[in-house]
């Protein structure tokens, strides 16, 4: 339900603005509303409208698929969601690109993580498939979290793929090489452009992948056990990551912050894989690392248990709240607020943000504060895979919570310095957590006064009784 809703809405928004932007004019035989590319690529532009189209079918038709038991019971909806998939990936080749060669190697890019994939869980795994049903949900679980990871994903730098940061020329120019319906970044930055291009592709094309697995038991469960399929995520994280930075800034200030935020996450994540390479060593020359984990659980009592499935449901609570926050910075991280300049006049560039060029102060405060978020959701979410794997990590979550207020604070600063122009108004908004916090505040004291009445007259009732 989540993958097709997600992918309806994805290809409703492609379909209704299609990559290449929409005619502005009625001049040199083209009408104004009509899309660029059907005119300039016509061919390719046919492969993407009915690929997409279709995709936006098959996902209309799976939603109401799941209303049935009778073809749920048959897999499917599995056949329909891999034709979704396979849709997706050939509307993206399609409509990201106008080389028909750029277009066969990033397609080529989903051959190749599935090849590494097949191969590691070839030549990595050889656990017979699990027999007990406490193993199976963990596996299902982890699945989960992976699935959820990949959907968001693979909407994410789809939609930014068909309409790249920067925009589109609107109109021809042979004087200055431009082309109505390319990318201005392609232009004006053109090794800026072809970074973000294939960092999203990377990531889209390994997000789009990994869903595909994840549809398959068979596929799936022997990939989360040998980390095939951790390694495509990281992949498709990393390749967030490089998008990003390439594409969401102009200049070499801040350029410069989200490559030093880039290297912050990269030295955190090596020191994370150092340390859960300790943990796997220590468990491995343990005695009791070859039992299942039910066995292992035999001996612990119910609290242990409770305490057990309250650490997995605030793992995925943490996982959702990082994957929203990154996407919802990522988007507005490449479309920055106020627009972009659609000419080279009057001392600025095309495709740049216009706040850059009439109030620095405040476009360079949403852009840092939205940076961080971005960045924080990423380490929130790389830091929370390992910990799917592990039950017996015995690691503290604080950084990890300590991480979401760094995101949630960020964000409320990025919505202050972009939702209006003026200091007092910003100001006004960051204070309104004030109230917020207030109002949360008389909440919880009058909740535990409350309580402990209620709980001095149970108690009294209680005497009466036994005094009876």
């Amino acid at each position: 339900m989540l993958l097709a809703t997600l992918v309806v809405t994805i290809t409703y928004q492609a379909g209704l603005d299609p990559p290449g932007g929409l005619w502005e004019d009625d001049h040199d035989g083209h009408k104004i509303g009509h899309p660029v590319l059907q005119l300039t690529h016509p061919t390719r532009y046919r492969v993407f409208f009915y690929s997409n189209s279709a995709t936006f079918v098959t996902s209309l038709v799976v939603i109401m698929m799941l209303q049935s038991r009778f073809l749920l019971k048959r897999h499917t909806l599995e056949a329909a969601l891999v034709l979704d998939l396979f849709g997706l990936i050939t509307a993206y080749g399609a409509g990201s690109t106008r080389d028909v060669k750029t277009s066969i190697y990033i397609v080529a890019l989903a051959g190749l993580v599935l090849v590494y994939v097949i191969v590691h869980i070839t030549i990595r795994d050889h656990d017979p498939e699990p027999a007990d049903d406490a193993a199976v949900k963990d596996l299902d679980s982890k699945r989960k979290l992976l699935l959820l990871a990949a959907i968001l994903a693979a909407t994410l730098t789809y939609q930014a793929g068909l309409t790249p940061p920067g925009g589109f020329w609107s109109s021809d120019d042979e004087g200055l090489g431009r082309r109505s319906g390319f990318p201005v970044l392609l232009d004006n930055y053109p090794r800026r452009y072809e970074a973000f291009f294939y960092c999203n592709s990377l990531s889209f094309m390994a997000s789009v992948t990994l869903i595909l697995l994840l549809v398959n038991p068979k596929l799936y469960r022997p990939g989360i056990r040998c980390y095939a399929l951790y390694v495509c995520m990281v992949v498709g994280m990393f390749g967030l990551m490089g998008a990003y930075a390439a594409g969401s800034s102009r200049h070499l200030k801040t350029s410069l912050y989200v490559l030093t935020l880039v290297g912050a996450v990269l030295a955190f994540i090596a020191s994370q894989v150092a340390i859960f390479w300790i943990i796997r060593h220590n468990q491995a020359g343990s005695p009791q690392a070859d039992l299942p984990d039910r066995q292992l659980r035999q001996g612990e009592d119910g609290e242990a248990d409770d305490n057990s499935n309250k650490e997995k449901y605030m793992l995925e609570y943490l996982m959702l709240l990082g994957i929203l926050a990154a996407s919802m910075t990522y988007q507005t991280g490449l479309k920055p607020p106020g627009g972009l300049w659609q000419d080279n006049d009057n001392g600025h560039s095309a495709g740049n943000p216009i706040l850059h060029d009439i109030n620095k102060h405040r476009y360079y405060a949403f852009f840092y504060s939205n940076s961080t978020s971005f960045m924080a959701s990423i380490v929130v979410v790389v830091m929370l895979l390992p910990l799917t794997t592990f039950h017996n990590h015995n690691l503290p979550l604080w950084p990890m919570h300590t991480a979401i207020l760094l995101d949630m604070f960020s964000l409320l600063v990025a919505y202050a310095a972009a939702s209006n122009r003026k200091w007092e108004t910003s100001r006004n908004v960051i204070l309104l957590i004030i109230p917020v916090l207030a109002y949360i505040a008389v909440y919880a004291t009058m909740s535990v006064f409350y309580h402990r009445k209620d709980q001095s007259a149970s108690n009294e009732n209680t005497n009466t009784n036994a005094t009876d």
